[in-house]
């Protein structure tokens, strides 16, 4: 069910599967080795970006899905905090022609679109530390 402002509701939260209907097609999926290195830098980060203690409360996560990477925040809906709703934070998708990583941003329809300031990197610690940095406004508000 959609809520508005991009959130929809879950019935459960889950890292897992990734289920919602995407417009963009994805390529190839990421190379084992990039896979693997992914998982561990956006666990590490989820993981620190909300403190142990406000877990009950809001939660961070990805899902991987071919050469595409999403950022998820999760929060309890008001009505029955027994249900999670998620919004998606940010995009990042995997070229392996060049063996970088691109930004994107969703607008109010959940489109993704290329964040323009910023240009594509090899590393993704650098996507992550300009969605966490937000000049614009355009991830977290």
């Amino acid at each position: 069910m959609y809520l508005g402002f991009g959130m929809r509701l879950q019935k459960r939260f889950s890292v897992g599967g990734f289920s919602d209907k995407e417009t963009e097609e994805t390529e190839m999926p990421l190379p084992s080795l990039v896979k693997q290195l992914i998982e561990k830098k956006l666990e590490k980060y989820c993981q620190q970006k909300i403190p142990a203690e406000l877990h009950d409360k809001i939660r961070m996560s990805y899902r991987i899905r071919g050469n595409t990477v999403t950022l998820i925040e999760s929060r309890p809906y008001f009505r029955d905090p027994s249900i999670w709703t998620e919004l998606k934070v940010a995009q990042f998708r995997y070229s392996q022609d060049d063996n970088t990583w691109s930004l994107y941003c969703a607008d109010r329809n959940e489109k993704w679109h290329f964040y323009d300031p910023f240009h594509p990197s090899r590393d993704i610690d650098d996507l992550l530390a300009e969605v966490d940095r937000d000049p614009t406004g355009i991830f977290w508000g």
